[in-house]
């Protein structure tokens, strides 16, 4: 199959509505507050199963991503008018050296997965987001804003607190929504203190298929899909 055509068919394992590893996908952001995706990333899948979608965000991938209308890459914006300037998407390339993503059923959070050149394992990263609805062509959520570290020694610490703080300033986030985002991070953080899943799973030692081509980002990445499922 072609890029396009085994994204548009999801290349699923004969009948079961699950994606084969290698299957072409796409992984997408909502706008907050607005409508349409402001972020879409084309991935391979490395796994799905009823407990765990593991796909590869490869080096170089043409992806696209939020700025502002000037085109002002967002987090060069002052945060306090971050969030009201209008924006835009640009299409660009994914830089570093790749993203291993793991989500399971219904959780408000996917765990991302980062290495130094070379394969060293620098750290996990615990998104916060919608838990991801599924359609033909990938997976779409709705980024949470505050997120966490996590690092080999099981330490760990928050992220963008600020932004998650300013997105409920800008009315981005209602006050309950922000009380169910924080209860999912204190959920992730319980997690993590725990060392439950995915952190002991090995995942780090983890490595991408060389013969897999870098997914390619079709014309019609922000098409509304006809189905999607949890």
């Amino acid at each position: 199959m072609t890029d396009r055509t085994s994204i548009l068919a999801g290349e699923t394992d004969g009948g079961a509505g699950r994606w084969a590893p290698g299957s072409r996908i796409l992984w997408r952001y909502r706008a907050n507050g607005g409508d349409g995706f402001h972020i879409c990333r084309p991935v391979t899948v490395v796994e799905d199963s009823a407990d765990l979608l593991a796909v590869w965000l490869a080096p170089g991938t043409e992806c696209v991503r939020p700025v502002l209308a000037d085109g002002t890459p967002v987090h060069r914006e002052p945060l306090a008018t971050r969030y009201t300037k209008p924006r835009t998407v640009l299409r660009d390339h994914w830089s570093g050296t790749g993203v291993l993503k793991l989500a399971r059923p219904g959780e408000p959070w996917s765990v991302w997965l980062f290495w130094e050149p070379g394969w060293r394992f620098r750290n996990w990263y615990v998104n916060l987001e919608q838990p991801r609805a599924r359609w033909a062509g990938g997976v779409d959520s709705e980024d949470h804003f505050l997120d966490l570290s996590v690092y080999p020694d099981r330490s760990w610490r928050w992220h963008d607190e600020d932004e998650f703080a300013q997105a409920q300033v800008a009315g981005l986030m209602s006050a309950a929504q922000a009380d169910s985002v924080r209860g999912a991070g204190q959920a992730a953080v319980e997690r993590i203190e725990t060392w439950g899943h995915p952190f002991p799973d090995g995942w780090q030692h983890w490595r991408p298929d060389p013969a897999w081509p870098v997914p390619a980002l079709p014309g019609d990445w922000d098409r509304t899909p006809a189905h999607v499922s949890s």
